[in-house]
């Protein structure tokens, strides 16, 4: 179950700290104690994941790949926990105004691989980290559908890949 407290849709504002951890710790609390499955924590600041994963959190789901924070890999290694690093062109804010790539996929495929270089240099195992294409994130239709059509080439990272379109 992935629980986040801030939007990341095309043109979302960011949510202050306060009020991301005053969304997500109930939630996180309560499934922890009641259910036996992983919890996700949706967030791309590292102090969110750090009281998320103290609260129950297994998993850290980053939209910015560690980009945005630099802290996270540091909180995520520390715990031990899950990791997925998602491909993202530039911030929600701004993402859909008119994205371009010269080659979507090995974009996708040299961004990915920074972000799990940024990941193991902070110390998590790379048996922890899953990588997510990011579907509509900074990316066109005809975008979204090759890299489905395509998402085998992903591989070449030899990496769990995960495709949340949403």
């Amino acid at each position: 179950i992935d629980i986040g407290g801030e939007s990341t849709r095309p043109g979302a504002e960011a949510v202050p700290l306060s009020k991301e951890l005053d969304r997500v710790l109930p939630v996180i609390e309560q499934l922890a104690r009641l259910l036996s499955i992983p919890i996700s924590i949706d967030t791309y600041k590292s102090a969110v994941a750090d009281a998320a994963l103290a609260a129950g959190a297994e998993i850290v789901n980053d939209i910015s790949g560690c980009r945005y924070d630099q802290k996270m890999g540091e909180t995520v290694a520390r715990y031990g926990a899950g990791l997925v690093l998602m491909h993202m062109k530039g911030e929600p804010k701004t993402m859909q105004d008119n994205p371009y790539y010269e080659d979507v996929l090995l974009d996708i495929i040299d961004e990915l691989d920074k972000s799990v270089q940024i990941a193991l240099a902070a110390g998590v195992r790379r048996d922890q980290i899953v990588i997510d294409p990011g579907i509509g994130f900074g990316k066109r239709l005809q975008d979204n559908l090759q890299i489905l059509n395509e998402l085998q080439i992903l591989e070449q990272l030899e990496l769990p890949i995960m495709v949340g379109p949403s």
